[in-house]
């Protein structure tokens, strides 16, 4: 079977989402996932989105503590877009329907509360009682349902992309080979676009809170492709867990050191 689309989107994680909503208006767009529609490492996410949002705080302040924290190893352009860029994103999604939590003003106005986290000089973190990320997947899981010109395509694994030459000789992405866990036949996709937004490659170590689809199929799905693939030593492990012999570790937020 072949499903033709202008927009091919691997990966149903905060990125895979909001990339297919985005584009929907230009196109068709196929989401591929192999698993559920919301389960990602997105999903698992706590603590809650840093981002500008008091009075008593400055893009200037944000950018120096991510580049403190980041051991002088930050790409400088990249910390400033994700700074200054990051209140818009914050109040478009409240406009889709997150649900950050609230607080009261001593004048009985309402206001996003804002938790501390590690490396942060002052308070910014948006958050959603403790299960942020679930909330903002939900949000956009539900917007993505709602486009006529998204299909989702569940349980299915990408298994490999298609590169073909162009008239100059160029190597260009035009699809991906996809494996339906449920017919278990391959279905060839194509598309004018690919959209690689997989996730990262935690489960290829013993001890991680990433969950079990952090395999890094993208990556080496790129690389067999061609692509240039960097910063692979920047892989998160993050540092409080829950650890139960007879039940499967998880993360403990990291608001719970921010706070002290």
């Amino acid at each position: 079977m072949t499903v033709d689309v202008d927009f091919l989107v691997l990966g149903s994680g905060i990125a895979g989402l909001t990339f297919a909503l985005k584009v929907s208006k230009w196109g068709k767009v196929a989401l591929v996932t192999k698993k559920s529609d919301t389960e990602s490492n997105t999903n698992y996410a706590q603590g809650g989105v840093a981002s500008v949002i008091s009075p008593d705080d400055s893009f200037e302040l944000h950018i120096q503590d991510t580049l403190k924290a980041g051991a002088g190893l930050c790409h400088e352009d990249a910390v400033e877009i994700l700074v200054k860029e990051g209140p818009a994103h914050v109040y478009e999604l409240m406009e889709l329907g997150a649900r950050f939590t609230m607080e009261q003003t001593p004048t009985g106005e309402k206001r996003l509360a804002l938790g501390r986290e590690g490396g942060h000089s002052r308070r910014r973190i948006v958050h959603a009682a403790d299960l942020t990320g679930r909330e903002i997947e939900r949000v956009l899981a539900i917007q993505v349902k709602h486009q006529e010109n998204i299909r989702l395509f569940e349980h299915d694994f990408a298994i490999d992309l298609i590169v073909q030459n162009n008239k100059t000789g160029d190597p260009v992405c035009c699809g991906a080979y996809v494996f339906d866990t449920e017919t278990e036949e391959v279905t060839t996709f194509r598309a004018k676009v690919v959209m690689l937004a997989t996730g990262g490659c935690s489960r290829v170590y013993l001890h991680t809170t990433n969950p079990e689809i952090a395999t890094g199929d993208g990556v080496a799905m790129a690389y067999r492709a061609g692509a240039e693939i960097a910063n692979m030593e920047f892989i998160q492990f993050h540092p409080t867990t829950l650890y139960h012999p007879n039940a499967r570790s998880f993360l403990i937020s990291e608001a719970a050191r921010g706070e002290g």
